[in-house]
This record gives C-alpha cells, structure tokens and sequence, in this order.
C-alpha cells in the first residue's frame, strides 16, 4: 500500500470510527431526549441543536464521502473492489437519508414539538446508524487484513 493509500485509508477509517461513535450517542441518547425538551422553548432548542452539531458533523462527513469515493477509483489492490463499492454505497445511503429524511424532520421540530416528526426522526435515524455501523465493520475487517500481512 502506498503512503498516499494508506493514509486516505486512516482518514477513511478515522472519520468512519468517529461518526459511527457519535451516531450511537446521537440515536441512544439525544434524539430520544428530545422528548423532554421544554415545549416552550423546543423549535429553539432544535435550532441550537442544528447550529451545535453541523461542524462536528459536516466537515467529518464530508472527509469520508471524498476518502470513500477515492478508493472506488483509487483503492489499493488489497481492497476488493466489491468492497470499497459496498462501503461507499453505505456513505451514499447515509447521505441520501440525512438530506431526504432528518433534515426535513429537524425543518419540521425547528417549528415546535410534533411527537409523529420527533418518532419518525428516531426511527428514520436508524438508518444511519446501522449504515455507519456496518461501515465500521467493514473498515475494521480491512484494517485487521491489512495488519495481517504488513501491507
């Protein structure tokens, strides 16, 4: 593996690791919190929320969508194809459903509480959730291979 593969592959696996972390915490613990946020104040509590985690998010996101892209054109050998394809279908699911699905479900909590957005938003969550932790998987499978054979 070359130094440039190897070190998309770090930041891959890097940005991959943190954001299924931070996932899990998203799913277990703030979104079902939600719930109990003063109704009073909720659309504002949303919008801190949206202003808070954007750049802890975004920037994250935005390394392992360009790092998975790069290893469906420019992967290692030791990367089956099939693979960083697989992995890079996962980011475009998690992309697909962040735009499509929480983001319009944050529009509508940003309004004021909505117990049917705030349960579609926990449940569509776990799309993502699953999507990054699959991922994780899938680059700690490689990475493993890859300490196996020294390369």
């Amino acid at each position: 593996m070359t130094t440039l593969s190897a070190s998309v592959f770090v930041a891959q696996a890097a940005a991959t690791f943190y954001l299924t972390g931070l996932i899990w915490v998203v799913q277990a613990v703030h979104y079902p919190l939600f719930a109990s946020a003063d109704r009073s104040q909720f659309g504002a509590f949303v919008q801190a929320h949206g202003r808070a985690i954007t750049p802890i998010v975004g920037p994250v996101m935005l390394l392992e969508l360009v790092t998975a892209a790069w290893w469906v054109v420019e992967r290692p050998p030791s990367v089956p194809w099939a693979w960083a394809a697989a992995g890079a279908g996962l980011v475009v699911v998690i992309w697909l459903s962040t735009i499509g699905l929480q983001v319009p479900l944050h529009n509508t909590l940003a309004r004021g509480f909505n117990a049917e957005a705030h349960a579609s938003l926990v449940a569509t969550n776990w799309l993502r959730t699953v999507s990054w932790t699959l991922r994780s998987a899938l680059l700690a499978v490689l990475l493993l291979r890859a300490l196996q054979s020294g390369r």
